[in-house]
């Protein structure tokens, strides 16, 4: 494929790929549209070229070349209610107890594959497709600024595969992942709650010398605002995939498919705004001093989840097909997140994690309704990562969540066709009881020590279009 052609299709998919995490953690929920309708438990079926992410050995049962581009929409709605927040201090945060409109309304991520069969065993292709995302932006005086003002996660994977049909029976497919992913986050600092402890402790008088000597104004101290911290960082990582296909009948299919962990290292910086902490810059100049935050280089090390899944498909008669998917996901691999700022006295900044792996089951089934029209449906449950309230994080306030979808095949031509899928996914009420365990005056880590309670109620809606090709 042209260097030129993919550098484009990465731009197209990095400009569409911020979005709401609608699998568990942050892997985004649909990379083919025609697996959307059936609740993602079509992975043996190997209906058309998106088998690339689903099990690749399935490239094996494709014809001539085929091309399939998508894009699937997700349309959120959240909300959260603070149930008593408060700074290290353990004074109430204040700010906006309850949060209606911190996930975008509506965005879209792509999905493009294509294959080509070589000779009788061998078939070929590449697939470009968005694993994980997220945005979330809250206002920044909502109660839980501190812990979060906003994140953005983008990624895209660039997968190029290749199958091997040993046989009737058996069939082997491989596959290299070069994933491409960067992120934003943003909090405020607890200005007013470190003055406090300042004050507490009697160094409080020492700030405001200090600000009077450089002419600035101490009596501003008393009604300082926050300030905020932004840090981004991004990466190529690299991984493959692999997957087994045994058809017993031509009717009846079973596969298991594996996705191997990456590794990133997110490189990037760290930016520190105390411009609106008062009206005074002197006064913002020494408590930024007296803070020790200064704009620095950042990183940030992370592994993705690898996946196993195990999947079936079965021929029932001429109309009637139905299938399944198991798949295990070593969320585990997700502890904390570090992030380091680098050449500085600053202590790492750790966001809390430590998930737990994941199951997701799914049941799906295809109707066909005459020549030109397959009906599909489905149904599935997908486990959060997150073990428990007091490590719910307000960057993914996961829960456990059931999907339903729909979805069909329309024939345009004998060579051309249209997927439209719909899903809904009802999230369980997420509650979250989390503190940060660094004290704000320390300088052996980051952190605003505040703790988030509240509740997240979420539910979601994907649409999904798909246009496919046979040449």
């Amino acid at each position: 494929m042209n260097p030129k052609h993919i550098s484009l299709m990465i731009a197209l998919a990095l400009g569409a790929a911020s979005l709401d995490a609608a699998a568990s953690g942050y892997r985004f929920g649909s990379q083919s549209v025609s697996a959307q309708g059936t609740a993602e438990s079509n992975g043996a079926e190997a209906a058309d070229a998106s088998t690339i992410f689903a099990n690749p050995a399935g490239l094996s049962r494709l014809e001539g070349r085929q091309f399939m581009g998508g894009v699937t929409a997700l349309v959120p709605h959240s909300t959260f209610q603070d149930s008593g927040s408060t700074r290290f201090t353990r004074g109430p945060t204040g700010g906006k107890a309850g949060q209606d409109d911190y996930a975008p309304s509506a965005v879209a991520a792509p999905s493009l594959y294509y294959s080509q069969k070589i000779d009788d065993r061998w078939t070929a292709g590449v697939g470009v497709f968005v694993p994980y995302g997220t945005k979330l932006d809250y206002d920044s005086d909502w109660s839980g600024r501190y812990a979060l003002t906003n994140i953005k996660l983008e990624a895209i994977t660039i997968n190029p595969s290749v199958s091997f049909k040993l046989d009737e029976h058996h069939a082997f497919g491989f596959g290299v992942d070069a994933e491409f992913m960067k992120a934003r986050l943003g909090q405020g600092v607890d200005v007013p709650g470190t003055i406090a402890a300042a004050q507490a402790t009697g160094t409080g008088a020492v700030l405001a010398r200090q600000i009077a000597a450089l002419g600035g104004n101490p009596a501003l101290l008393a009604r300082a605002g926050d300030a905020h911290a932004g840090v981004e960082g991004k990466d190529w990582g690299y991984g493959f995939n692999l997957g087994y296909m045994y058809s017993p009948t031509e009717s009846t299919r079973f596969g298991i498919a594996y996705r191997s962990s990456i590794k990133h290292e997110l490189k990037g910086g760290a930016t520190w705004d105390f411009s609106g902490v008062t009206t005074d810059p002197v006064v913002n100049q020494v408590l930024q001093g007296a803070a020790h935050r200064v704009n620095s280089a950042a990183r940030v090390e992370l592994r993705t989840p690898e996946t196993l899944s195990i999947n079936a498909f079965h021929q029932f008669d001429a109309k009637w097909a139905g299938m399944a998917d198991v798949t295990w996901s070593r969320t585990s691999r997700m502890e904390n997140i570090d992030i380091e700022f680098i050449g500085t006295t600053e202590g790492d900044e750790v966001i809390r994690q430590q998930w737990k792996n994941t199951v997701r089951v799914s049941l799906g089934a295809n109707y066909k309704l005459n020549e030109d029209i397959t009906l599909r449906g489905g149904i599935a449950h997908d486990d959060a990562p997150v073990r428990g309230d007091t490590l719910r994080h307000a960057a993914l306030p996961d829960a456990d969540r059931m999907q339903l979808s729909f979805g069909a095949n329309w024939k345009l031509t004998p060579n051309s066709s249209v997927d439209l899928a719909y899903s809904y996914l009802d999230f369980k009420d997420a509650n979250g009881n989390y503190t940060n365990n660094c004290n704000p005056t320390a300088t052996s880590c980051t952190g605003n020590g505040e703790t988030t309670r509240g509740t997240w109620k979420t539910h979601m809606q994907l649409i999904g279009v798909a246009y496919s090709y046979k040449f």
